[in-house]
């Protein structure tokens, strides 16, 4: 079927691993540092990013022919206003407890440079459901990348992930204890240099 061509699955599947925003783009890095503390806002960070990316791809690329060249950055940006604000307002009626701890980044997301990247590279010139792929690989390339550093930094700053204890009294009983630079922003830092570092060594090659 045209809808899952090969170019289509390369479209979707190339933000995962070899076009990653994060590893190769090297874009969303702030609020991949901001956010990672703890898995469960990781998680919903990147659900929300991958909503947004998706569905603002999917508005552009339907309007793209009707929108004037000198306003389009304009247009793009009240389409992901829009939907930031949407999700955000979701996110407080059914999540209040993660809204509240990713606080200001949710806002933020309009300004997430994968965003506004996507609509200006790829929705601008592909048909709705190409865009659709696009978006919802940018945002799952991206969410990935928060995960992993997000259960890092829970598992050895707090001993838990997704809030439920993981290592048992046990281990603090023999003297264990948590590594409290795992819980600061600095932290977050090393983790993704080392992911990117990690990737570009064993999986990625450059042409």
């Amino acid at each position: 079927m045209a809808l899952f061509s090969k170019q289509n699955k390369e479209v979707f599947c190339n933000p995962l691993n070899l076009d990653n925003p994060i590893l190769i783009q090297v874009l969303g890095i702030c609020s991949a540092l901001a956010v990672t503390s703890q898995l469960k806002p990781a998680i919903v960070m990147g659900l929300a990013v991958t909503v947004i990316t998706a569905f603002s791809n999917v508005i552009i690329s339907i309007i793209r022919n009707t929108i004037p060249n000198r306003i389009r950055i304009v247009v793009q940006l009240v389409v992901v206003a829009a939907l930031v604000t949407i999700v955000s307002q979701v996110l407080k009626a059914f999540a209040y407890d993660v809204s509240v701890q990713l606080s200001v980044y949710v806002g933020l997301i309009i300004t997430n440079c994968i965003l506004m990247g996507r609509l200006e590279a790829f929705a601008m010139m592909n048909k709705p459901w190409p865009s659709f792929l696009d978006g919802v690989g940018n945002g799952l390339g991206y969410a990935m990348i928060l995960v992993i550093v997000g259960a890092f930094r829970e598992f050895f700053g707090r001993g838990s992930l997704l809030g439920f204890q993981i290592l048992p009294e046990g281990f603090y009983d023999f003297g264990y204890q948590n590594n409290g630079m795992m819980t600061m922003p600095a932290m977050a830092l090393i983790l993704v240099g080392c992911v990117i570092w990690i990737h570009r060594a064993y999986f990625y090659k450059e042409k």
